[in-house]
C-alpha cells in the first residue's frame, strides 16, 4: 500500500527502513532520511509513525527483553501512560 504518494513510499519501505537502518527510526523524518527523501505535504506521517509503532511492537512482544526495540515500546507505552486524557 503507498502511504506517501509524494515521495511514493508504501508501508514495506517503511517497515523495511524501521528493520533494517543503523539507527532505529522512530519518527517520520528519520524514516525520509532513511529512505533518502523528504516530507513534502506532510499527511503520510501520521500513518509512517503507526506503522513504526507496530513494527516495534511486533518485535518487542516476539523478541527476548534484550531486543533493542523493547525499550522503543517500554518508551511509547509509559508516554500512553502519563499522557493527559482527553476531555
Amino acid at each position: 500500500m503507498i502511504v506517501c504518494s509524494c515521495n511514493v513510499l508504501s508501508d514495506h519501505d517503511v517497515r523495511h527502513a524501521v528493520n533494517t537502518a543503523d539507527d532505529t527510526p522512530r519518527t517520520a523524518k528519520q524514516i525520509y532520511d532513511c529512505l533518502g527523501c523528504s516530507a513534502e505535504c506532510g499527511r503520510c506521517a501520521r500513518t509512517i509513525k503507526t506503522i513504526i509503532d507496530e513494527a516495534f511492537r511486533e518485535c518487542a512482544l516476539d523478541c527476548q527483553a534484550d531486543c533493542p526495540h523493547r525499550g522503543i515500546l517500554d518508551d511509547a507505552l509509559d508516554e500512553l501512560r502519563v499522557a493527559p486524557a482527553a476531555p
